[in-house]
């Protein structure tokens, strides 16, 4: 089972990641009608008939998207390579938290940046444009976050089973429940 948790959180980490970058990079996060023809636009630049240019203005908005999305990236790349390693080496439990805090600190990143993306596109475009949507690359993100807050959330279930790891099939779980806790509490950090 342990090994299952952590797979299970390796995966959506992975995944995580993965839709991170993908979402970062498209220029698809919404697309719009403008002068009869289908425009797309991503946090790097915009997109009408298939010719794409870079943003021609500065706008807050994006560079704080863009922002958070890249520290997002860096935070889920972070808890990944800090929960292989525990896993590698053995379920450490300092590693395996900071991993599934790391995975966590990423969904809130990601989160924050797609909030902030919404929150300025419905009322700034959604006035402009009248015939617009959000786009795969946007939805992509909010995938993204789901997976990474649960990909955070495994790492710390797989540091309960270690903790509550029953070496003796005998050992009734009160007796060792009691035998761990005091075993944090009694004995000096390290």
């Amino acid at each position: 089972m342990l090994y299952t948790l952590a797979g299970g959180g390796t995966l959506c980490g992975v995944s995580a990641l993965v839709l991170l970058i993908v979402s970062t990079s498209t220029d698809f996060w919404m697309q719009y009608r403008y002068s009869g023809s289908l425009a797309s636009q991503g946090l790097w630049r915009f997109c009408i008939n298939h010719k794409c240019h870079s943003h021609t203005i500065t706008v807050a908005f994006w560079d704080a998207t863009r922002a958070f999305m890249l520290l997002a990236i860096l935070s889920c790349f972070t808890g990944i390579i800090l929960g292989l390693s525990a896993f590698v080496n053995g379920a450490k439990n300092k590693k395996v938290k900071m991993a599934g805090i790391a995975l966590i600190i990423s969904g809130f990143l990601a989160l924050l940046a797609l909030a902030i993306y919404t929150g300025v596109t419905v009322h700034f475009f959604g006035k402009r444009f009248v015939d617009w949507r959000f786009s795969w690359s946007y939805i992509l993100g909010w995938v993204a976050i789901i997976l990474s807050f649960a990909a955070g959330k495994h790492p710390h279930v797989l540091a309960a089973v270690h903790f509550f790891s029953v070496p003796n099939p005998n050992t009734t779980f009160t007796h060792l429940f009691l035998d761990r806790c005091f075993s944090i509490v009694c004995s000096p950090e390290k």
